[in-house]
């Protein structure tokens, strides 16, 4: 017996784990290198596209909360996560390309799971199959996808620029996290007085952007956590002071003041050769984010390892045709995993991924699937890709504001996270040994 996986992304990846784990064969389909999608470069699995970040660490936030509960279900990812880290103060980061080395190293050397690197254009129709393509998935496997469940939604993505560390100026930039979290190693810093900021903002605003395909630019629906900082601009003059240029917590050892506006550039990888510009999506033309760019304090000489890029993410309208073990309601036997289903972020699809590899390996024994409580982060992404609003169905990450409140309710917010999250893992441990998942 064995079960199909197609997609070695981040939910393909674990669900083919955990399919792997409990001694399920699995044939995992994957069509790089022969073909890439827009956003793709990379042969190895789990590539990383839009930031190396995997959000915050602390277990008592919503981000950390997520990471933890996939360490306690063994998640593939997390191991290679925890292996390939670099320094970002509160934030797991890694270095990508170590990262996805790691986890197709993993994959590649388990004995029961069979690696096909070829494009899969049809839904199989016979035995267990868990897709998990992606937003980004191949034109004639997402015609069958959305022909099956009714059609599809989309939303812009956008990714942030890389530039080389040598090539950055480095008399006008320093080195700091904000409150002095998480080590000066962690972030550089290039700051801005208020008329190095108004030059930047009006020429950003002005900027000339590149064309997007295959989209309806007329009505574009561009999700806010990889908002371009272009568009982000255009709310207004201090909307990228308050949001990611803020300067708080930082103080400039040239001038002993905070400033009026920060960029902050995160290490990419561990060598510490190549920073990413954080909160720096976009969809400039590569001519425009070299000239726009150059004018931020430190960049005006910087070589771009990869320039800003958007492209288009679809996703099922998963209330409608999802179950909460993220199968097919109408098809019990294919589950979907990852950003498709409508979980956004890195963490949250392999989430959905360590889920329906479980689920999988169930329903080929014939048990029941099994649901987390919405509790827990993972059970309550599973129950808002089901049960969300199929009228206005929109991604949705890790957050505590899909948890069941606490009674008595705490006031204090801090408090308050700590006390979802000692709830969340202690009902995730308790089923575990239910379900001897250990």
């Amino acid at each position: 017996m064995s079960i199909r996986v197609i997609g070695a992304g981040l939910a393909g990846c674990e669900a083919a784990w955990q399919i792997a784990r409990t001694g399920i064969e699995v044939e995992l389909y994957e069509m790089k290198p022969s073909r890439y999608s827009p956003a793709h470069h990379n042969p190895d699995f789990a590539e990383l596209i839009c930031s190396n970040s995997l959000k915050a660490e602390r277990v008592e936030s919503a981000a950390g909360l997520l990471k933890e509960e996939m360490r306690r279900l063994h998640s593939l990812l997390m191991q290679c996560a925890d292996g390939c880290r670099v320094p970002a103060g509160g934030a797991l980061a890694v270095d990508r390309d170590r990262f996805s080395q790691a986890v197709t190293q993993k994959i590649s050397a388990h004995p029961l799971i069979h690696i096909h690197r070829e494009e899969i254009t049809e839904i199989p129709q016979d035995g267990i199959t868990v897709i998990a393509t992606g937003p980004l998935t191949a034109d004639a496997l997402a015609a069958e996808i959305a022909a099956l469940c009714g059609g599809s939604l989309s939303f812009f993505d956008a990714a942030a620029p890389i530039v080389s560390a040598e090539s950055l100026n480095r008399d006008r930039i320093f080195a700091a996290s904000r409150y002095d979290k998480g080590g000066d190693d962690a972030y550089l810093n290039c700051p801005m007085d208020k008329e190095e900021y108004e030059r930047f903002y009006a020429a950003l605003v002005s900027a000339e952007r590149a064309p997007v395909h295959d989209f309806d630019v007329a009505d574009p629906k561009v999700y806010e956590g990889c908002m371009p900082v272009e568009v982000m601009a255009q709310r207004g003059a201090d909307t990228l002071r308050f949001g990611p240029l803020k300067p708080v917590g930082l103080r400039d050892p040239h001038t002993g003041h905070r400033p009026w506006a920060v960029v902050q550039l995160r290490r990419e990888d561990s060598q510490g050769t190549l920073y990413n510009l954080v909160g720096f999506q976009t969809n400039l033309k590569f001519g425009e984010q070299k000239r726009v760019f150059g004018m931020i304090p430190g960049l005006e000489n910087a070589e771009y390892f990869r320039y800003g890029v958007m492209h288009r993410n679809t996703f099922l309208n998963s209330p409608r045709v999802l179950s909460t073990d993220y199968s097919l309601r109408e098809r019990p036997s294919l589950f979907f995993a990852g950003q498709i289903t409508g979980v956004e972020g890195y963490m949250e699809s392999a989430s959905s991924g360590i889920m329906a590899g479980i689920n999988a390996v169930r329903r080929l024994n014939g048990q029941d699937t099994l649901i987390l409580p919405d509790t827990t982060m993972i059970g309550a992404l599973s129950r808002y890709v089901a049960y969300g609003s199929e009228a206005d169905f929109q991604p949705m990450g890790a957050n505590f504001g899909v948890i069941p409140p606490l009674e008595p309710h705490i006031r204090d917010k801090r408090e308050r996270y700590a006390a979802f999250s000692a709830r969340s893992l202690q009902e995730l441990e308790k089923i575990m040994a239910e379900n001897q998942l250990e």
